[in-house]
């Protein structure tokens, strides 16, 4: 089972990608695209050309675990852009929102750390 830590690294390519590569296709992309580890543990999330379905691939230790979510009607309206470099980095309340179709930019939420100083 995947589980989505406030600690993960979540990269999602900027760029579309084709599907019809599986987790080995992807792992490649990874590697060669974004200049990542396939085997960090990180979750990676791509799109497809159409934006009507993401795909989020990451490893665990044992294998790789492939992800897809098509959508029913519609396609991904916004989408991660980056100006320096071929991924971004997400949260994962981020992601979450994400993968519900939405903007992960318009999300507020408190910093995923903050100093804690003892009270005077």
């Amino acid at each position: 089972m995947i589980q989505v830590s406030a600690q993960m690294r979540i990269l999602v390519a900027v760029e579309p990608v084709d599907f019809r590569c599986g987790i080995d296709g992807l792992a490649r992309i990874c590697k060669d695209h974004l200049k990542e580890d396939p085997f960090s543990g990180a979750l990676y999330v791509f799109r497809n050309r159409r934006a009507t379905s993401i795909k989020v691939v990451t490893y665990d230790a044992q294998g790789f675990w492939l992800c897809q979510k098509r959508l029913s009607s519609g396609h991904f309206r916004f989408w991660p852009a980056s100006a320096s470099g071929t991924s971004r980095r997400l949260e994962a309340h981020e992601l979450q929102v994400l993968i519900a179709a939405g903007n992960p930019d318009g999300v507020q939420a408190a910093p995923a750390w903050r100093r804690v100083s003892p009270a005077a």
